[in-house]
């Protein structure tokens, strides 16, 4: 028996940052993503000799266990035991015995919701396996919880129901980690302009997302005027953009991107650098309309809006720094998991 999952990466198009904790608990969070065509896999095979073979392809790491109620976390692929160890205590209450190899379509670090995204692939796989019976709203939530409570690990909310639901979605984040996923019904032709008109450039830096959003959550709680209003007129941006994307504005996306980018800077130092700045700055004299970096910031992926006319001038420039453009296109399948009988 081999079993599988992916679980697609999201952009976060306008919103970000308000799913954070205490931000999205006190005052409510909206943000606007959108799922592409990259993906955190996952194999899985059942073993029956006791042994926990754990491997991450893309870091070259292999690591041989002894299949225990609770495997230590140390540092070492603490997602993948991480996602283990709740499985056993919420739902076998014995250990179990296989083969985990995971890979992902982008580095880690690269603003994409590499981490949570990993963790939902992991988690189906398991639940694949388990035949577990658990809706999406539920496989998001217990996604967070091994990633934010279990693992301590800091970031938003936003990323396991991406990962989970797929496509494009407004979310909503309220008190107590209460979260609404609402679908966008966009006509094909829009989504199509969409990944003509986007350009997703990769500055091959990584960051430490956690570090941030530690920030951000600081300046909340001490009531950092400046950042929480930085927030504010984030959300407004999401329901700016939904309702673009609803109407068929396209000529409003970059402006809503260029807007959000601006406010985005005021929410926590690290989320821009000189380097992001130039580069940003650049686009947007070749002809972008707006843009934006990807997740927490201080590096990964960055999204410009282009119009087809200046498509070609914009990448010439990006290509001087050292970057790459990743070819993407939107997906509409959330988790999806498979099992294969030899």
């Amino acid at each position: 028996m081999i079993v599988r999952s992916k679980a697609p990466f999201r952009l976060g198009l306008a919103g970000g940052g308000t799913d954070v904790s205490p931000y999205s608990d006190e005052y409510g969070g909206a943000i606007l993503n959108a799922t592409v065509n990259l993906y955190a896999h996952t194999t899985l095979i059942p073993r029956t000799d006791g042994k926990i073979i754990l491997r991450a392809t893309d870091l070259d790491k292999e690591f041989t266990l002894d299949a225990t109620n609770e495997l230590e976390i140390n540092g070492e692929l603490d997602l993948q035991k991480g996602v283990y160890n709740r499985i056993v205590k919420a739902f076998t209450n014995k250990p179990l015995s296989f083969e985990l190899t995971t890979k992902m379509d982008v580095p880690s670090g690269s603003g994409l919701g590499t981490s949570s995204t990993l963790v939902v692939s992991i988690l189906g796989a398991f639940i694949e396996w388990l035949q577990l019976d658990l809706t999406a709203y539920e496989i998001a939530r217990l996604a967070f919880s091994i990633e934010r409570e279990d693992l301590n690990m800091a970031g938003g909310k936003q990323d396991q129901y991406a990962a989970v639901f797929g496509g494009i979605n407004f979310l909503e984040f309220g008190a107590n980690n209460d979260v609404i996923v609402h679908p966008l019904d966009i006509s094909k032709a829009l989504v199509n302009e969409l990944e003509v008109n986007l350009l997703l450039f990769y500055t091959k830096t990584s960051r430490e997302s956690s570090k941030i959003i530690l920030i951000q959550a600081e300046n909340v709680q001490k009531k950092q005027s400046k950042p929480i209003n930085a927030m504010h007129l984030l959300k407004e941006q999401a329901f700016a953009m939904k309702d673009a994307l609803i109407n068929g504005d396209l000529k409003a996306i970059g402006q809503i991107l260029n807007t959000s980018w601006h406010h985005k800077k005021m929410m926590a130092d690290g989320i821009s650098n000189p380097v992001i700045d130039t580069i940003y700055n650049t686009a947007m004299e070749a002809g972008a309309v707006g843009g934006k970096i990807s997740g927490a910031g201080g590096g990964g992926f960055m999204i410009f809006y282009v119009n087809d006319a200046d498509r070609s001038t914009v990448i010439k420039q990006l290509h001087t720094f050292n970057g790459e453009i990743k070819h993407f296109e939107f997906c509409f399948a959330g988790l999806t998991t498979w099992t294969i009988h030899e």
